[in-house]
């Protein structure tokens, strides 16, 4: 059996983790004309003599990346330091390897100042999603995310929960009229709708964004793929709730969760790479790459950040504007928060740059959202102001099983049983998304109980995700 050629064949070897492993394996998934054991021959003959290599069509990238990187010095490199200070972890119990091993690092960074890890923490990139860190005038790409400006709003309608399981084929009709899902999906011609966000001024930084510009009309109002989602749900609130001015009781509630799209995905990318250019950091710590902040180009991401933030939020208003006019229904309340974003803010008496990489914010008196998967209740929840997490706490249940490993061991049947057991209704979703790829949500709710109070209960009946379960764009 011709058996795929993985990273643990490439570290027999001698191969290293890294980006030199990264561009090996690259190359296995193209068509090269080469079976398993003539690739294996190979792989080892180019880290053996690299310059037996260097103009060899399939071979001569990693052949020029193993030179190179034969030639760094560690002079060449920014240093980490090696005495980081602590940083706090909550829910620790449950928290990957993985994710603690890449918040070690985080925290070793010359430009950090804290850091704080949340209870749904899992393995990213770069800084880990569930990570929070406080950096000193540095923004750093990959501490915000692909997802720029990723979010969850809630809108509360003035209808019963009754009248919902009485209408439930009329809530259906319009959850799927008034979205769209799939990575790179958009809208066209009649279908496009205009938002002020559109007449930034900020579209006109520089060239680079002012072409995303289409990209972004395009797709404004749509929700991609991932493990993005339009929901309907009943919302209980067990007490009366003064702030938000709601009596105590159940109400149909609308979540919605998803980013910036194409546009914010395209800008952590292009960004990405510039700070790796202008900031050599060591192989372990290279994705945490930073900008600084009096930089030209600093400023060109921070305003590109905070512009794909702004078209989040206005993908989530013309949804939510849709679907409440098609209903006719009344809003009571609404609440929103974003989790893949960086804050201006003031912790310890200083300002400092503060990445919430799938974290919620959650300062005294701040309202968010944390929801648990498909089948799992989410919390309306008001921050408690906790300074030792960065005034933070978790955006999710978050992700106990890797997509693959998801795909690999839940069926359709097993998928099925637990919607029937919840009584929700899918349209849409891989098994990727299934709920039983996530972690406990109460699990992670009790570890924060520091961090948030919960002030209502939502539950899930009518989701809707990409049809194919596809990625983001």
């Amino acid at each position: 059996m011709n058996t795929p050629i993985n990273g643990n064949d490439l570290l027999a070897l001698g191969y290293e983790q890294g980006s030199i492993m990264g561009i090996a394996l690259r190359i296995n998934k193209k068509r090269t004309g080469y079976n398993r054991a003539e690739m294996m021959t190979h792989y080892a003959a180019v880290l053996a003599q690299p310059e037996n290599y260097l103009d060899d069509k399939v071979f001569g990238k990693l052949a020029t990346a193993i030179i190179e990187k034969s030639n760094e010095k560690p002079e060449d490199f920014i240093p980490l330091n090696p005495n980081p200070s602590a940083y706090a972890s909550y829910g620790a119990e449950h928290i990957e390897q993985g994710a603690i091993k890449q918040m070690e690092i985080a925290m070793q960074l010359p430009v950090t100042v804290a850091g704080a890890l949340m209870p749904d923490a899992h393995q990213g990139y770069g800084l880990p999603i569930g990570g929070v860190l406080a950096t000193k005038n540095a923004i750093i790409p990959y501490g915000v995310g692909v997802d720029i400006g990723c979010r969850m709003a809630l809108s509360v309608y003035d209808i019963a929960a009754d009248f919902y399981f009485e209408n439930e084929a009329t809530f259906k009709r319009e959850l799927v009229a008034h979205t769209k899902f799939g990575a790179g999906h958009g809208f066209h011609g009649q279908y496009k709708t205009d938002h002020a966000v559109l007449e930034s001024k900020d579209f006109e930084t520089n060239p680079f964004i002012k072409n995303l510009k289409d990209k972004a009309w395009s797709q404004l109002g749509s929700s991609g793929g991932g493990n993005h989602f339009v929901e309907f749900g009943i919302l209980e609130f067990a007490q009366d709730d003064a702030v938000l001015n709601i009596p105590k009781g159940t109400y149909v509630a609308l979540l919605t969760h998803s980013g910036s799209r194409g546009f914010g995905a395209t800008i952590a990318g292009h960004y990405t790479k510039l700070a790796k250019d202008v900031c050599k950091l060591p192989e372990v710590a290279k994705n945490l790459a930073y900008l600084d902040l009096h930089s030209q180009l600093g400023q060109e991401y921070w305003l590109a950040m905070n512009l794909a933030g702004d078209y989040a939020s206005a993908c989530h208003e013309v949804i939510h504007d849709k679907i409440a006019n098609a209903l006719g229904a009344t809003v009571l309340a609404k609440v929103e928060n974003h989790h893949n974003f960086a804050w201006k803010e003031v912790w310890n008496g200083e300002e400092v740059i503060v990445h919430r990489k799938g974290a919620t914010p959650a300062g005294k008196g701040v309202m968010g959202i944390i929801p648990g998967s498909m089948t799992a209740p989410g919390f309306l929840v008001r921050g408690k102001g906790e300074e030792q997490a960065i005034n933070s706490a978790s955006h999710g249940a978050g992700r106990q099983m890797s997509r693959t490993q998801a795909e690999k061991t839940i069926t359709k049947t097993d998928m099925k049983t637990i919607l029937k057991d919840h009584g929700v209704t899918l349209i849409g979703a891989g098994l990727d998304e299934a709920p039983m790829a996530y972690k406990d949500i109460h699990q992670v709710m009790a570890a924060q109980q520091e961090l948030v109070d919960v002030v209502a209960k939502f539950t899930p009946k009518l989701v809707r995700m990409a049809d194919d379960g596809s990625r983001e764009d």
